[in-house]
Order: structure tokens, then sequence, then C-alpha cells
């Protein structure tokens, strides 16, 4: 009879602890939340450097510096609101677990945990191949390298934290605080360094009106061009290149808002000139001296300049163009 009684009891707490395991939906937000700001933070940070060494080591054959600013404006975005809702929820689910510590044993959350231990081996193993068949391949250079490097480190790092939290049983332990506090450091700084690369909001801001600038000179050049095409002259001034047709109206600067200068200098030369808030790519490159950073634009032309006022030459070769009448379309130079 005490034998039935044992077991009776073991029973009813058996099923009490399975009872207090079942998943609410609480829970499951909190988790499937907290999990996802995670991977998607993960990418964010790998993006970011991998931008960052995109841009420290320039592929001369693949270098775009306004895509490259563009995706570290993304993923420093992501890092921005990703990090702090993953410590946010991360922290709801530490003060559950503190409360009801069984809650370490919700299936949820151990099916999340070990997806994540296996993407991060996968991750791993798929960057090591890369690095391998790279380097037999004789393809291994140091930006491919270090962007090798860097997923490596990430994926380690996510698996050996994940497979501390399975095993640890301390629940009050500070280790987690104080990997808040270093991947707070670690992310923040990431941030800072792109400042230095890609500069500040401002500067950002003040990059794209000069990007406008240069396509307004480009499509005023080729609307000169094509002037110079039909009537085998130049325009006086842009005022005679409207169209009332076709719609062209003569841009100005976008900012403020004054036209852009043209001058003819003999019946074959032309000159535009516009105020540019910082310098070119080009100029503001790390390596001045040996200029390898091509400039990437839609006609692959010479628009480096300075910051402040900067002036383009161009003179019409009519040996390229003299057979071109009748043409409708925008011509370029070179």
């Amino acid at each position: 009879m005490a034998i039935l009684n044992y077991l009776f009891l073991c029973y009813n707490k058996s099923m009490e602890i399975h009872t207090k395991l079942k998943s609410t939906p609480k829970d499951v937000f909190l988790h499937l939340f907290n999990i996802l700001t995670f991977y998607i933070s993960v990418i964010g940070f790998i993006m970011l450097y991998v931008l960052y060494i995109s841009n420290l080591f320039p592929d001369p054959l693949n270098f775009y510096f306004s895509n490259i600013a563009d995706g570290v404006r993304l993923a420093t975005s992501i890092l921005v609101i990703a990090v702090p809702v993953y410590f946010l929820t991360s922290w709801m689910i530490a003060k559950d677990f503190a409360k009801n510590p069984e809650m370490r044993e919700l299936s949820l959350r151990k099916w999340l945990v070990y997806l994540t231990l296996f993407v991060s081996a996968v991750t791993i193993i798929v960057d090591l191949i890369k690095f391998v068949n790279n380097f037999l391949s004789g393809e291994l250079t140091i930006q491919f390298f270090l962007k090798v490097l860097v997923v490596l480190l990430v994926a380690a790092a996510v698996f050996g934290y994940y497979i501390w939290e399975l095993k640890r049983k301390d629940l009050k332990s500070k280790t987690p605080k104080i990997l808040v506090w270093l991947v707070s450091a670690v992310v923040l700084t990431s941030i800072v360094i792109g400042f230095f690369i890609i500069g500040t909001p401002a500067t950002q801001r003040d990059r794209r009106f000069d990007d406008q600038r240069v396509g307004d000179l480009q499509m005023l050049q080729d609307r000169i061009v094509n002037y110079w095409t039909q009537k085998e002259e130049l325009p006086d001034q842009l005022s005679q290149l409207e169209d009332s047709i076709s719609g062209f109206i003569v841009p100005t600067d976008p900012k403020s808002k004054q036209p852009y200068e043209y001058a003819v200098i003999d019946p074959l030369s032309f000159e535009l000139c516009a105020d540019f808030s910082i310098p070119s790519q080009n100029f503001n490159s790390l390596d001045k001296n040996s200029r390898s950073y091509p400039i990437y634009d839609s006609f692959q032309q010479n628009w480096e300049h300075e910051a402040g006022r900067a002036c383009f030459t161009r003179t019409i070769d009519p040996e390229l163009y003299k057979n071109n009448k009748g043409i409708t379309e925008p011509m370029m130079i070179r």
C-alpha cells in the first residue's frame, strides 16, 4: 500500500511539472521574438564587418563605394534596433526563469537553442569549406581571408555561448550581465567605426547632394553634346536646352537651388561648374597617391572633385560626331 501511495505521489508530481512546463502564448512570443532578433543582430553584425573589409581592402574590379555606404547604413540600422530588442526580450525571459526555474526546460526553448546550435555548426563547416576551396584554388586574398575569419569567429562565439547556456545551472551567475556589457561595447564600437569609413549622417546627406549634382552635370553635358550634334554649334546658355515637347527643364543645384555655371570656351569646348559639399570618394580614399579607387558612375566618366567650386571642361571631337546628325538620343563624351 505504501508503494502504491509513493507511485501515486510521483505521478502527481510529474503531472504537476508537466503542467508547469506547458508553453503559454507569452512564452511562445518571447522566445520566438528573442531568437529572431538574435539572428537579425548576428546577420547585421557580420554584414557590417564584411562591408568594412571590402572598403579597407577594395577589389579594383568590384568596388562601388555607394553600395558599401548603403550596406553600412542598413547594417547599422539593424544593430541599433535589433540588439536592444534582443537584450530586452532576454531580460524578460530571465525574469521568468528567476520566478520559475523549471521554465528553462521548456520544449520550445530547447528546440530553438538546438536549432541555433545547428545553424552555427553548419555555418562554421561551410565557412571552413570555402576557405579550403579558395586556398587550394590559389585565390586566398586578404579580403577573402578576413571575411571568412569574421564569419568563423561570430559563428563560433554563438555556438559556444549556447552550449554554455544549455549546461549552466547557476541562474544567479553574473556572466550574462558581463556578456551584455561586452556585446554592447563591441556593437557600439562597430557602429562608431562606420562614421570614420562612410562618414556621419550629415556627411552622407552632403554626399547624396553631390551625387545629385554630378547626375545633373552629366545630363546637361549630354544635352549640350546633342544640341551641338543637331545644330553644329554650342548653346550660348543652358536655357536653350529646354524643350517643351520632351519636357526637359534645366536642373538647378538641389540644395541652394542656384543654376549651374556654364561657359563656352571655344566652338568645340565648354565648361560646367558646381559647388560641392565634400570631396568625391577618389579624393577621399585611403590611398590618395596611388588613386587605385576607380570612380564608378553611370557613364564611367571622370567627375572627380574637391569640396567647393569645381569645373569640368569638355571638348567635342567632330570626327566622332560628324556622322551622327539626326540622332535624338542624348550623347555623351569622354
